[in-house]
């Protein structure tokens, strides 16, 4: 079968092979894939900066946002023929951690953990794949191909999901706006989110996109250009971080009303110094309680959350955020960013 390999660690060293069939030590289903997302880790990976093959093997089957339909399932696993399938990325560690003990592998404590199509498991970058009943999650048939959205949307359920624990911290707390500071997948599912939960909803990005003020005009929320700081002291109850940019992340520091939050979901690459009073920006958290925390990865609850929150959406809406789908023999032109890419898909219909 075709597959979407790289030798971790090695840049530019993405290619489509023929592999065998994935082995039942991955799991009782067997899974036809449909259709793979692309992110900035798969383009980590592929640059050389992350990843790891399994153990004993040189090459990575990669690809974590997966889609696909039920090929054969064992009775009772809760699983058909013809399922719409979506497959959870991480595995606890095998000790385990106290958390990965209680089904919240997304928060390990021991960095054991592994993570198909990343950390030590092959991915779901080919043509069938294997995946425990566990760690597999049925979708409505309604949702189509909009399904592949549902991997990065459990990241933003996650998130969703710390911010407002943190937030029962205090009995008065009701936030009224939020600011999402990106408009790539994962902010505009923020956008979306925040508009489900009755939010006065503010997306900022860096550069000017007809689509992209549409997208956003559409969900309910209002884009901007530019820094936090061109926002004329507009003080948000909630900021949710999805750039990475470590200006943006500088910025967004001591920006929110009075026990604000701020959920840091974009990931930064090391070695940016940046001018910082962190004098002014300890005293303005402390004085406001305001909290500032990091969000990755999702368990099974963050991923069933995604889910709904999909099923809740217009599907008109979340399939223009689906701006190109890359045939699987040209699967390394979906690395390629183009003008207008919000999420790339490669498509193995």
């Amino acid at each position: 079968m075709r597959a979407l390999t790289v030798a971790p660690g090695i840049a530019n060293s993405a290619r489509l092979d023929e592999v065998s069939e994935p082995p039942l030590s991955d799991g009782s289903v067997l899974v036809r894939t449909l259709a793979l997302g692309v992110c900035g880790t798969d383009h980590e990976i592929v640059s050389g900066h992350y990843g790891f093959a399994p153990p004993g093997q040189t090459r990575l089957v990669i690809g974590h946002e997966s889609l696909g339909h039920v090929e054969t399932a064992p009775a009772g696993s809760g699983f058909r023929t013809g399922d719409l399938v979506v497959g959870i990325v991480r595995r606890p560690d095998p000790v385990p951690c106290p958390s990965c003990a209680v089904g919240e592998w997304d928060m390990c404590r021991n960095g054991r953990y592994t993570e198909r199509g990343i950390k030590e498991r092959n991915g779901y970058g080919s043509d069938f794949f294997r995946i425990e009943p566990d760690y597999l999650i049925k979708l409505d048939a309604s949702l189509g191909m909009n399904g592949v959205l549902v991997e990065p949307a459990s990241v933003v359920a996650k998130a969703w999901d710390h911010t407002e624990r943190i937030g029962r911290r205090s009995r008065s707390w009701v936030p009224k706006t939020l600011l999402v500071t990106g408009a790539g997948p994962i902010g505009l599912l923020a956008a979306m989110m925040g508009v489900q939960r009755g939010l006065d909803v503010h997306v900022l990005d860096h550069y000017e996109s007809i689509e992209k003020r549409k997208i956003v005009d559409e969900v309910g929320g209002k884009l901007y250009l530019g820094r936090i700081s061109d926002l004329d002291g507009f003080k948000p109850d909630i900021l949710m971080e999805c750039t990475g940019a470590p200006s943006v992340v500088r910025d967004a520091f001591g920006c929110t009303a009075p026990g604000g939050i701020v959920c840091l979901v974009g990931v930064s690459a090391p070695g940016h110094d940046l001018d910082v009073d962190i004098g002014e920006v300890n005293r303005t958290m402390v004085l406001d309680n305001d909290t500032v925390f990091g969000s990755v990865n999702a368990n099974r609850k963050h991923y069933e959350d995604a889910v709904a929150a999909l099923q809740r959406a217009d599907q008109d809406w979340l399939t223009r955020l689906i701006t190109r789908r890359v045939p699987v023999e040209q699967w390394t032109q979906a690395l390629e960013r183009e003008p207008g890419d919000i999420k790339v898909i490669v498509d193995f219909t």
